[in-house]
């Protein structure tokens, strides 16, 4: 999953339209065959989450109303095969991978998949421990740490998913203390949010 983001300089078909604003009048977003869909065409609820730069899990609460849990499925450290620009990463530097699922408490239903890449060296030396000890979600770990954060969306997109027929997907960057330190993708099974 890494190998999506190796090289990767410039937004995939161009400019993101959820990069700078929320409400795109006439956007569209690749669907994985280089088919346009019309960002009006998703969804409400999932177009928000596209958009958000807060905790996704917390909005998935408040919406099906029931609790989240934050299951890691896979964490561990690598070298990096290549270059991965979006977070500064050079070919043989050493990261930190994780892939989680985001399913209801209660449900059981499956609300998000997340897959990050993270440069471990950059995060203050407690929140380091509590992430690689698998505590919490990575939202609520800096919400909860108070720590000063920014979210840049660089990628919206519409993918096949091998857990369901197709996801809609955003990566973006968080950059704490002026450098971008993990990058996500999430991706949302659209048969959930329709």
């Amino acid at each position: 999953m890494v190998e999506r983001y190796y090289r990767k300089t410039a937004l995939q078909g161009g400019r993101t339209p959820f990069r700078c604003e929320g409400f795109v009048r006439g956007g569209t977003i690749d669907n994985g065959t280089g088919q346009p869909v019309a960002i009006d065409s998703l969804p409400p609820f999932l177009r928000a989450l596209l958009v958000t730069d807060g905790t996704v899990t917390k909005i998935i609460e408040a919406y099906f109303w029931e609790p989240v849990v934050v299951d890691t499925l896979r964490q561990e450290f690598v070298v990096a095969a290549d270059e991965i620009p979006w977070i500064h990463i050079a070919g043989g530097e050493r990261i930190m991978l994780r892939r989680a699922r985001l399913r209801g408490a209660d449900s059981g239903s499956l609300f998000a998949h997340a897959f990050s890449v993270i440069r471990t060296e950059l995060i203050p030396a407690q929140f380091r421990k509590r992430l690689i000890d698998r505590e919490i979600g990575i939202g609520a770990l800096i919400r909860d740490s108070g720590l000063e954060s920014y979210r840049e969306v660089m990628e919206v997109g519409i993918e096949p998913d091998a857990d369901t027929d197709d996801a809609a997907f955003r990566t973006y960057r968080i950059i704490i203390a002026g450098e971008p330190v993990i990058l996500i993708t999430e991706t949302f099974p659209l048969s959930r949010y329709r």
